[in-house]
């Protein structure tokens, strides 16, 4: 395989430092330099870096298994995180250098030796226009009571955009926004608004009593980092009922699972109690892909919304309708609604990625090109060939 050409990591050995976590800050500030959005340190390999989607190796020896241990241990800015990698093999915190940047960490064994992936994370907020989200996300994120649920795979920028949701709040509203992260990412100083942003395992010990004590603290929009069970998603979805706009991640395939995931995380015998208050509550609910642009040098939001309208609301309130979820969607595009093939369609044909990068965002290849060809995009192509 071949291994990433970084001039600034030439001479990236472990003869060059005298200590490894000086060697950790080395990768990191190249890392960050090349635009890398994740790095990956792991015994017996050699660090690399996810650039423009793709991974590739530093050219450097293979970490020895005391060197990974070394850095990650390193990484960790206490005891408690230490211990709980040492005891549990595994552990989320974040990392911040004023020198170099600040990273989101996942530590964890693999064939018994260290190893971590950590996440850059900017310290800059991007505004939604920076991240090319539609005005319909503005609307949503001003709403004043509610519940809005983004999902998308690990590395989708789920985080992005809602820190860039918060940052619009933050500028156009005099409230009290509270946040509840594992680990906070984006920092949020006050502009209109005053926030208070709580870290789970250093100002809070879990999301639930996070956000069951949150009630208390007077919030006008509460931010959730993940819904993970039902109890939160029923707090939640209490605090939505009760004024208040929350926003929250869930893990999904497209916005129609959405609804179906919120309701599995309730038994059989809440569901239906569930599925009255998600309906009543949704104000809406969105899913994102990223995916590598056409010149291959940096990588484009493909994103699917739903919005609340009594047509949507129904058809969750309704078993028998909510089958029809992504119809409804695809369907409700003069209230900003777009689905994710309408969404890779209009990306390809405006030649902003490839029809082959789109088939990685569609739920059905076929349906993708039937659309294309209907549009022109094949004609287009043969006679250009």
């Amino acid at each position: 395989t071949s291994s990433m050409a970084l001039p600034t990591t030439s001479a990236l050995t472990p003869d060059s430092f005298t200590e490894d976590h000086n060697l950790l800050r080395a990768i990191l500030s190249s890392a960050v330099t090349h635009g890398a959005s994740d790095i990956h340190i792991r015994a017996d390999a050699h660090p690399a870096l996810r650039v423009g989607g793709e991974l590739w190796p530093i050219e450097m020896d293979p970490l020895t298994p005391e060197q990974a241990e070394s850095m990650v241990l390193a990484a960790m800015g206490s005891e408690r995180e230490r211990h709980e990698f040492l005891t549990e093999h595994e552990c989320d915190f974040a990392l911040a250098d004023p020198g170099v940047g600040r990273f989101r960490v996942n530590a964890y064994r693999a064939r018994g030796g260290a190893a971590m992936v950590l996440r850059h994370v900017k310290e800059e907020i991007p505004s939604l226009d920076d991240l090319g989200l539609p005005p319909v996300v503005k609307d949503l994120a001003l709403r004043s009571s509610g519940l809005l649920l983004v999902s998308g795979p690990t590395g989708s920028g789920k985080t992005t955009s809602l820190a860039a949701m918060i940052d619009v709040i933050n500028s156009e509203r005099r409230c009290h926004i509270l946040t509840i992260e594992d680990p906070i990412e984006f920092m949020h100083n006050g502009k209109l608004a005053t926030v208070s942003q709580r870290e789970v395992n250093t100002d809070t010990l879990d999301f639930e009593r996070a956000l069951r004590s949150g009630m208390r603290q007077d919030p006008d929009v509460i931010f959730v980092g993940e819904i993970r069970d039902a109890l939160t998603m029923r707090i939640a979805l209490q605090a939505a009922e009760t004024g208040h706009l929350v926003l929250a991640t869930l893990h999904a395939r497209t916005a129609a699972d959405v609804v179906h995931r919120s309701l599995d995380l309730f038994p059989a015998e809440e569901q239906a109690q569930a599925r009255a208050a998600i309906a009543e509550s949704l104000e809406g609910v969105m899913s994102q892909r990223l995916v590598r642009s056409v010149d291959g040098q940096g990588r484009r939001l493909v994103l699917e919304i739903g919005v609340g309208t009594t047509r949507l609301k129904d058809a969750i309130a309704d078993p028998e309708k909510t089958g029809d979820l992504e119809d409804i969607i695809a369907d409700g595009e003069y209230y900003g609604m777009r689905t994710f093939q309408q969404e890779a369609v209009r990306l390809v044909l405006a030649g902003e990625i490839t029809a082959r990068e789109a088939e990685l965002v569609v739920p059905r290849v076929s349906d993708l090109h039937l659309a294309l060809r209907k549009a022109g995009f094949r004609a287009a192509a043969e006679g250009a060939a």
